[in-house]
């Protein structure tokens, strides 16, 4: 049986063919001259070819360490004189995103800064804000800072409890239906908090047609130890672990006492010391709609 026959293909006749194929058709009404023209083939100079590489190169490294510098020294330059996000935290990377070109001519040898093009300026200015993005995300995060305020981890919740035939939240809101003309609440939530939620300053309170009904808390979250025993204690909460599902979270309970039918505001107001924003505050309104309905 004869063997088959190897078909064997060098180097350059590979890169004709490859080059040949890419070529466009001509358009009709250009002759033979264009068809010729086509299919002519452009040399190969891997002289150029590898200056333009170590141009790209050297392009890169320069727009990589330019969005880490930037982003450094906005975190410790910028960003401890301002008191909170301002528009100029983003608007400044990327004003300097035209000062790419310049930048290359002056810090980039002459023999690679010639060779840049559009193509250069289109790449690098996303390599820049993409550098940039991801230094100011890593120092703006713990371990290296804090500028998230603490929060209230789930929103509320309201213990199960006789009298109440229907618990619904929705946005901030909690609606509560009664089966008789008032009910005994017991308010839940929970402190959140990034570092230490512990630490955090806590002021929450009760009011009803813009009167205040009580003082819930104040203090440090980590001082409200009767209130942290008493979310402890509670069995069976409306919207199951919903208002403290991780286990960092500091729940808390308070006793509202008995309430009738209207509309009461829960008013929260969280903060803490954070870095570089010496103050991270967090202020929130949930409003408890209290409603009786009517049974079969």
């Amino acid at each position: 049986m004869a063997r088959p026959r190897r078909c064997v293909v060098d180097v350059d006749t590979a890169l004709r063919a490859s080059a040949y194929s890419g070529k466009k058709k001509p358009k009709s009404g250009g002759g033979k001259d264009d068809e010729k023209k086509s299919r002519k083939l452009e040399p190969f100079d891997p002289v150029a070819a590898h200056l333009k590489e170590r141009a790209d190169a050297w392009s890169m490294w320069l727009v990589i360490v330019y969005g880490l510098g930037i982003g450094v020294l906005m975190r410790y330059v910028l960003m401890p004189t301002l008191t909170g996000p301002e528009t100029i935290l983003w608007l400044i990377p990327l004003l300097l995103i035209a000062t790419l070109p310049p930048l290359h001519k002056v810090l980039i040898p002459g023999e690679f800064s010639a060779l840049f093009d559009k193509g250069n300026w289109f790449r690098g200015s996303f390599l820049f804000i993409f550098t940039w993005l991801a230094i100011s995300f890593i120092l703006v995060n713990p371990p290296y800072a804090d500028i998230a305020p603490p929060t209230f981890a789930g929103g509320l919740d309201v213990e199960v409890t006789d009298g109440v035939v229907d618990a619904k939240w929705r946005g901030g809101v909690y609606t509560l239906g009664l089966d008789r003309g008032s009910v005994d609440v017991v308010l839940g939530f929970a402190v959140r908090d990034n570092v230490d939620a512990e630490g955090a300053e806590i002021e929450v309170s009760l009011w009803q047609y813009g009167a205040l009904v009580r003082e819930l808390a104040s203090g440090t979250a980590a001082g409200q130890t009767d209130a942290i025993a008493d979310f402890d204690t509670v069995e069976s909460w409306f919207r199951g672990n919903a208002v403290a599902p991780h286990a960092l979270d500091i729940g808390m309970a308070y006793d509202l006492g008995t309430l009738t039918p209207g509309e009461y505001e829960v008013r929260v107001h969280l903060s803490e010391e954070g870095d570089p924003w010496t103050s991270n505050d967090w202020d929130q309104v949930y409003t408890i709609v209290i409603a009786q309905v009517a049974t079969a």
